[in-house]
């Protein structure tokens, strides 16, 4: 007894129905435009080993690299709609973002490395303490973390920023007048601190220690992308944590990668990353209690146009397995 042959009508039925199944089960493309800087760390890492584009994949995600020379070039990109997600830019950069009325989220945080700036002078300096800097001509990259380090240092120390003559320089200049001569103390960040550290006579004259400045570093998206791919940012989220993870527990390894990256030699690398934390974490309302502290700061030394209420910034919030 034969079997009947289905209708052609009834054979295009189950095969309409089969890749109505196969298309519903595969998610939609979107390519997400990430921002980063060189000095990225922990993205500069993800984007050489392809590691966040085997995590987006299943999610139907691609991913478009997009360099920036600087963290506030990227948060506007981030506010203008250009870009989705920006990787870590230095705890002062989002509180200019906010004060501008940028609509972003903080993603992450990389917990804090007081270690990672300081306010550098020459080994055979006269200049012993941080009162010793009355008068003294300071470089100075402003608005970044670093200066925000020097008028805590200066406070503390019962001076203001007027009772030093600042040079306000980028840190590739601010090496080259410190080495020259050219300024009497110099307020630098890694690797810029610890390559001049090796390579030129310099003494600490403070870092971040003892509550003066923690130093964090943050992710953040457009609060819009927040809240519409969470799991994009969930994805992301767990990767940035695992390689930070990887980079202190294989420091030579990590070292070897980003020297060839970044044209540092890669002892420099590996001491400069010891001063990292490296440790990605939720942001919290309570952890943003120094964005306060560097806001008020700079508002009150004129950088920033209007107050800013750093508790008021979106804080996505990860979700966990």
């Amino acid at each position: 007894m034969h079997t009947p042959i289905k209708s052609l009508a009834a054979i295009l039925a189950s095969v309409t129905i089969a890749c109505s199944s196969a298309i519903a089960q595969t998610p939609p493309s979107e390519t997400i435009r990430l921002g980063y800087q060189k000095s990225s760390t922990l993205t500069a890492i993800l984007k050489t080993n392809g590691e966040l584009e085997k995590a987006l994949a299943p999610l139907g995600v691609r991913i478009s690299w997009h360099e920036f020379t600087s963290g506030l070039p990227l948060l506007e990109a981030i506010n203008t709609g250009n870009i989705d997600f920006g990787a870590d830019v230095a705890d002062t950069v989002p509180l200019f973002a906010q004060a501008a009325g940028a609509k972003l989220a903080y993603v992450a945080e990389e917990s804090a490395s007081p270690s990672a700036q300081a306010i550098l002078v020459g080994a055979e300096s006269p200049i012993k303490t941080i009162a010793d800097l009355k008068g003294k001509k300071v470089a100075v990259t402003k608005g970044a973390g670093s200066h925000f380090l020097l008028l805590a240092a200066l406070a503390k120390a019962g001076l203001s920023f007027k009772d030093i003559s600042p040079a306000y320089l980028t840190p590739a200049d601010g090496r080259t007048a410190f080495i020259g001569g050219n300024v009497d103390a110099w307020v630098a960040w890694d690797p810029f601190l610890t390559s001049a550290q090796r390579q030129s006579g310099t003494r600490i004259l403070s870092d971040g220690s003892n509550g003066l400045a923690s130093y964090k570093r943050y992710y953040l998206s457009s609060a819009a992308f927040a809240d519409r791919r969470g799991d994009v940012l969930n994805a992301i989220f767990r990767k940035l944590e695992e390689t930070g993870k990887w980079v202190k527990a294989n420091p030579k390894d990590a070292a070897a990668l980003l020297a060839g990256l970044w044209g540092i030699d890669t002892a420099t690398v590996e001491e400069a990353n010891s001063h990292r934390s490296y440790g990605v974490g939720a942001v919290t309302p309570s952890g943003l209690s120094e964005q306060q502290r560097i806001a008020d700061a700079f508002f009150g030394e004129g950088l920033l146009p209007v107050k800013v209420s750093a508790g008021n910034a979106k804080i996505w919030t990860p979700k966990r397995d």
